[in-house]
């Protein structure tokens, strides 16, 4: 018999999306070099590798991030451990607002979405390296 799920994918992006603060990639754009902003990557390696991240960002990959903002993990981030505002992306702007949510979840604030993701930073005019 095949499984009943309760909620889609989509409609657990749709709460996440209701839930945390979104900023356009052109409002992001003005934030590049500001010293109270972290841009944080949440797409995987091979995504990051073939694209380029935003320069500065914290490659934190989604299946990671959990592990990296929290300070008793092994795999602990420093970068997460500051006093800044959280830029979270992803290709499209999904996956990042469901790690946005569990980050704020965790305790991590201010956390914001980029919406759209890399596909509007390059349509924007946004640089990857």
């Amino acid at each position: 018999m095949p499984q009943t799920l309760t909620k889609t994918s989509k409609d657990i992006v749709k709460e996440a999306m209701a839930i945390v603060p979104a900023i356009s990639a052109e409002e992001a754009l003005s934030l590049i070099g500001s010293p109270d902003h972290i841009f944080v990557d949440l797409r995987d390696g091979s995504e990051q590798a073939n694209t380029g991240i935003i320069a500065g960002a914290v490659a934190s990959s989604r299946g990671m991030m959990e592990f990296h903002i929290d300070p008793e993990s092994p795999a602990h981030k420093p970068e997460f451990n500051q006093e800044k505002t959280y830029v979270f992306y992803c290709a499209s702007g999904g996956r990042s607002a469901l790690a946005a949510k569990v980050a704020m979840e965790m305790g991590l604030s201010p956390v914001v979405n980029m919406s759209g993701g890399v596909s509007a930073w390059t349509k924007a005019g946004g640089a990857l390296e």
